[in-house]
């Protein structure tokens, strides 16, 4: 799948948190100051071409409904961002904020703690 620019990954937020909606719906939930409507309208568009998101006609309008999980999404985006920016090397993800003190050594040892709990019993 295509990646998504910013403001398709905004518009896709809300409509994960909603399970779906209109424009309206994402317009009033998007952080101030709201894009113009028919930008909104043409971003989601897009979304629906890339197969993010599959359109209901309701009337005179669409009810927008996404076609990927945003855990699906998440795990994606974090494979290709890791893959660019920390040599395919979640090691070295670690160890940047690490470095830059965004994480620290309490919540490492949770970490290592949350895998260690994830490894299968050894024979």
């Amino acid at each position: 799948m295509e990646r998504l620019t910013q403001p398709e990954e905004e518009a896709m937020q809300v409509l994960w948190q909603l399970g779906g909606g209109f424009i309206k719906d994402v317009l009033e939930r998007l952080p101030a100051p709201p894009p113009p409507y028919t930008t909104l309208a043409s971003t989601i568009r897009n979304l629906e071409r890339k197969g993010y998101l599959q359109s209901e006609k309701l009337g005179n309008t669409y009810r927008f409904t996404p076609r990927i999980a945003a855990e699906d999404y998440r795990k994606r985006f974090m494979s290709t961002f890791v893959g660019d920016y920390f040599k395919n090397s979640y090691k070295e993800l670690v160890s940047f904020f690490a470095q830059d003190q965004k994480i620290s050594a309490q919540e490492l040892q949770e970490i290592i703690e949350m895998i260690e709990r994830q490894k299968p019993p050894q024979p």
